[in-house]
């Protein structure tokens, strides 16, 4: 069993939603961080969540379906608190939300492919932010369940080490690639506000979280 520190193409491949000649092609670049072991490619755990986060952070994803519209990804309905130490629990409760969403086909499906995600990589990006995300067929299209943690969970392993409280699930339809991404940059960007998470983290009502939401749009 690999160390589960080093990963493979085909680990890195299903993690990014991509193929694995695609993986490939960007280790012979030099576009992604890698390194070989004889003649086969290996990729840093730490190393591909770092240019992961910096690609969501910088990237310009081409406006394919305009600007994102949270009204049409959250509900008030889709907001909860959560008080867990752990992040299967917390992940667990934003899943079961989520899965009442009328874009979501398949709730058994969504449940283990975020857990499977998040064992595979972290999907905290520092800052006390989480935004795990999938992509599955079962999805009709894109929607969001958002977490606002009373409770610090530390067991997210963050880069910068920061207990994770804003949870932000993403799921989407397979072939929404490009929105996906946009929505994740979206989050990612906006997150980046300290005054607007600390506003968050204050809300006491998920429609006060929905308006803060709302707020962002545009800025």
């Amino acid at each position: 069993m690999m160390d589960g520190d080093i990963l493979t193409i085909e680990e890195v491949a299903k993690y990014l939603r991509v193929s694995e000649g695609t993986v490939h092609e960007w280790a012979q670049n030099g576009e992604i961080p890698a390194g070989k072991i004889g003649t086969l490619w290996r990729f840093k755990k730490q190393e591909i969540e770092k240019w992961v986060n910096a690609r969501l952070s910088t990237q310009v994803i081409e406006p394919q379906y305009g600007s994102i519209q949270i009204e049409n990804i959250v509900s008030p309905d889709r907001i909860l608190f959560l008080n867990y130490a752990a992040k299967r629990d917390a992940l667990q409760a934003l899943t079961d939300n989520l899965a009442k969403a009328p874009q979501v086909k398949n709730r058994q499906e969504l449940a283990q492919e975020i857990l499977k995600r998040e064992d595979l990589m972290s999907t905290a990006i520092g800052r006390g932010i989480a935004i795990p995300h999938v992509r599955l067929a079962s999805i009709t299209d894109l929607v969001v369940s958002v977490g606002i943690s009373r409770t610090g969970i530390v067991d997210f392993q963050a880069l910068d080490d920061e207990p994770v409280r804003l949870l932000f699930m993403i799921a989407a339809a397979y072939n929404q690639h490009a929105y996906y991404l946009q929505t994740l940059s979206f989050f990612s960007a906006r997150l980046k506000n300290r005054d607007l998470r600390v506003s968050l983290l204050a809300a006491e009502t998920p429609q006060e979280v929905y308006d803060l939401l709302l707020k962002t749009h545009g800025a």
